[in-house]
């Protein structure tokens, strides 16, 4: 009978363990979110694109829905990954954080693949408007710091690998 009783107690914290739920009664999945998956590269390259800068594992947002939800609810981004949205036509465009839990570098990329318009360690959660002011087609989201680690600034190039 004490053998039976001792197995209860020694199981019933392993299952709790086991199924991811913390203190907080929130499991791990709530706690990190969506992921996303790392399937291209791109370069950063000089003002006269004669040098790589620096490269970027991305995930791509080519579609409504994935440009849509963006970096939403990801928690986990390593520093050396971002997102990289492609759109159909150049125009003025416009961000925001809404429910974007990392803070973010981000650059506005025209057709020419030229950086026209970079805001660093933008403000989780916002839902401030955050503007390329110029036309641009493609626009990187980066984690926040990365864009002065590297000394990226406008009029430098990103090229898609």
């Amino acid at each position: 009978m004490r053998i039976l009783h001792l197995f209860l107690v020694v199981s019933v914290p392993l299952m709790v363990t086991f199924c991811g739920n913390d203190d907080t009664g929130e499991s791990r999945e709530q706690r990190t979110g969506r992921t996303i998956e790392l399937t291209d590269k791109v370069k950063i390259l000089s003002e006269q694109q004669d040098q790589t800068i620096t490269e970027v594992r991305v995930a791509l947002a080519r579609t409504e829905s994935e440009r849509n939800a963006g970096l939403m609810d990801v928690h986990d981004l390593p520093f050396d990954a971002g997102m990289y949205f492609i759109f159909e036509e150049e125009t003025p465009r416009s961000f925001w954080m809404a429910n974007t839990p990392l803070p973010l570098d981000i650059l506005f990329i025209s057709r020419d693949h030229r950086i026209v318009r970079i805001h660093t360690r933008t403000t989780p959660y916002s839902d401030r408007p955050i503007r390329s002011e110029q036309p641009a087609m493609y626009t990187l989201e980066v984690n926040a710091g990365f864009v002065s680690e590297h000394d990226i600034r406008e009029g430098m190039y990103v090229k898609l690998k």
